[in-house]
């Protein structure tokens, strides 16, 4: 059984055209489970996919599988966001990365639901997202700029519980995300 993020990566064909069967799928499944939850027809992602259900099920054994893996999909996305940010001065680098870990939150909640959060997908990829976020959180904290008694799983349960409270509008929540953001900062 696969225990890291790069171990469950490793699911993804490397044929092309199976790899192209595989993505298609991937953003059928997330657009139709944004839209009618884990329990979208699995015959209708197929259809968005323009594959039979047979390349689905191929790829995808259960519902379980292919929820995971979209899942995989977001959260691999959130740990690039990381590496890219990386040029940025400290402060700026880690809020660009907490502010796309925000996004995912929001696209996450579906998919939770249709996970089995003892699952060693789900450890793996809450692992990959604090091992993602621990150089950015301790170069903002060696810059003088974040309190040194904050810890990885401090902010990303601190960001997700803002994410996760439904505010009314994009602008409120980016407003609620930076006052408590500033509650991070080292005191002058």
């Amino acid at each position: 059984m696969a225990t890291t993020l790069a171990e469950l990566v490793q699911r993804r064909p490397s044929r092309a055209d199976a790899r192209r069967n595989y993505d298609s799928l991937i953003a059928a499944a997330r657009q139709s489970f944004a839209e009618l939850g884990t329990e979208a027809p699995l015959e209708e992602i197929a259809r968005r996919a323009d594959v039979g259900i047979a390349t689905l099920y191929r790829n995808f054994p259960t519902r379980e599988t292919l929820v995971e893996s979209v899942y995989l999909e977001e959260v691999q996305a959130v740990c690039n966001a990381a590496g890219e940010v990386g040029h940025l001065e400290p402060w700026e680098a880690l809020l660009a990365w907490l502010r796309r870990f925000v996004t995912y939150v929001g696209t996450k909640r579906v998919l939770v639901e249709g996970l089995n959060r003892d699952s060693n997908t789900f450890k793996a990829c809450r692992l990959g997202l604090y091992e993602a976020g621990a150089p950015l959180l301790s170069r903002a904290q060696a810059a003088g700029l974040v309190r040194p008694d904050v810890a990885i799983d401090d902010v990303v349960r601190l960001v997700a519980g803002i994410a996760g409270i439904g505010s009314t509008t994009e602008e409120q929540r980016d407003r609620i995300l930076g006052i408590a953001l500033d509650g991070l900062k080292r005191a002058a």
